[in-house]
């Protein structure tokens, strides 16, 4: 297993409301050069949580990070003007803390961030993660 010692939240930049699959954004992906989703994790509108990438395998979310990190994206992040804004909706806000819970029972010394903290020039995930979940 991978030494795990971060979280780092995304979201999909896609308008408030409009749903996105997972495979949709494996295409994104793959068109980008990634050799497939670069996400562990994605959340649906819904809240229902959609494994990706296996845990066991780096991810593709995060330059210089994807080692030592698992990548959750929710989808959403642009308001209907196509502005950064926290789109999540109460389903997604607790499939995530859930998901992170659950996550930090198997890697208890991991910390949450968000891209932007690692990507300044990136607004992602379109909130503070690292003051909603603390450090």
């Amino acid at each position: 297993m991978r030494k795990i010692n971060c979280f780092i939240i995304h979201c999909t930049a896609t308008r408030a409301g409009r749903e996105v699959s997972a495979a949709e954004i494996d295409g994104w992906h793959r068109a980008r050069g990634f050799n497939g989703i670069g996400y562990h994790y994605l959340i649906h509108l819904d809240g229902r949580i959609e494994g990706c990438r296996p845990v066991e395998q780096a991810g593709a979310h995060c330059l210089g990070h994807n080692l030592n990190s698992i990548g959750i994206a929710y989808v959403g992040g642009l308001d209907n003007e196509g502005k950064p804004t926290d789109t999540r909706t109460p389903e997604q806000r607790s499939a995530l803390r859930g998901l992170i819970s659950v996550l930090h029972s198997n890697f208890p010394r991991a910390s949450v961030w968000g891209h932007c903290d690692f990507a300044p020039a990136k607004q992602c995930p379109c909130f503070n993660a690292r003051a909603e979940f603390g450090e």
